[in-house]
């Protein structure tokens, strides 16, 4: 039995929770409510997030912080603009640990990934990322999928390999975080996308064309920031790509739609892809890296370009080989 903290009970921090525990494993699911904990802990499920997976046994649900740190092997699965000030809140709580972020996007304020936000606030973690295609109701359900373990530490990342992995979640193992950060982060951006695209009655053709030139976009970004391009062709990167933006499950491809749509969404679910575009048209551009799908879609979300404008400019682009 592995004992492992899973901070955040939101829908995925659930799922996880909820996976590792049916092989055995002692789970503590950190809750920031008190309140909402208790609820957890007696009904055995997570009710507002993720409605009809009861826990394993192994399952402790807590809002007791400094108790759920107390295991070596931490999943950090708080939204993405929310996981730096988390850091900060907590930092002596964390450092030390094995970090493992499980969240996806780029910080607005430094344009930092997950693990380079834990490197930079917990020197003495050792930061790993799971990411890649995956549900949480899919997870919870056992449904089979492959997700990808970065760690640059390569002993490290072998345990967490191992311990992570259970009968319906298969990991493969990288060392390039660099990668796996960007291929989790801008799938979102594209994805939302093509949600307009659909929203807007474009057609799957369309689509297709533009989930082919979102990931060009995203190999050229990971390129100029060091990353490994074959890290981008797989799970955390095509793989999340490809569940991301032909999936109306998608919260991403959703408000794209709804974008496409003219109709409003729902203010209170987190679109990690809106902020991540903000924050990478600003980094691309410091870089003299070109992504016209990314900054049409921050510019659409600023609200300085109309869809129909933004159309026009990525088809009236020059010619060019491909």
């Amino acid at each position: 039995m592995t004992n492992i903290s899973v901070l955040g009970s939101g829908a995925f921090g659930t799922a996880l929770a909820i996976t590792l525990a049916r092989e055995g494993n002692a789970i503590s699911l950190w809750s920031r409510n008190a309140a909402d904990a208790q609820i957890m802990q007696e009904t055995r499920q997570n009710s507002k997030r993720l409605w009809g997976h009861v826990f394993p046994k192994t399952v402790t649900v807590s809002a007791e912080i400094d108790t759920c740190c107390a295991n070596d092997t931490l999943l950090i699965v708080v939204p993405m603009q929310q996981l730096r000030h988390f850091l900060a809140e907590y930092q002596s709580l964390l450092n030390g640990k094995i970090l493992v972020a499980c969240c996806k996007g780029v910080d607005l304020v430094t344009g930092l990934g997950p693990v380079a936000l834990i490197n930079a606030a917990c020197p003495d973690a050792t930061a790993a990322i799971l990411t890649g295609p995956s549900f949480a109701a899919d997870i919870a359900k056992g449904l089979p999928t492959a997700l990808t373990l970065a760690c640059a530490d390569e002993s490290v990342g072998k345990s967490l390999q191992k311990s992570l992995s259970t009968a319906n979640l298969r990991l493969y193992r990288t060392a390039d975080t660099t990668g796996a950060e960007l291929g989790g982060a801008l799938k979102n951006v594209i994805a939302i996308a093509c949600g307009i695209v659909m929203g807007a009655d474009l057609g799957e053709s369309a689509r297709a064309a533009l989930m082919t030139r979102g990931y060009a976009e995203m190999q050229r970004l990971a390129h100029a920031l060091g990353a490994d391009e074959k890290t981008l062709a797989g799970l955390s990167g095509f793989g999340d790509l490809t569940l991301t933006c032909t999936s109306a499950r998608s919260r991403n491809t959703a408000f794209g739609v709804s974008l496409g749509r003219g109709q409003t969404f729902d203010p209170s679910v987190t679109i990690e892809g809106a902020a991540t575009a903000k924050a990478v048209t600003v980094l691309a551009k410091n870089r003299g890296i070109d992504m016209p799908i990314t900054t049409c879609v921050a510019a659409i979300l600023d609200q300085t370009l109309s869809i129909p404008q933004a159309i026009e400019a990525l088809l009236s682009r020059p010619l060019k080989k491909e």
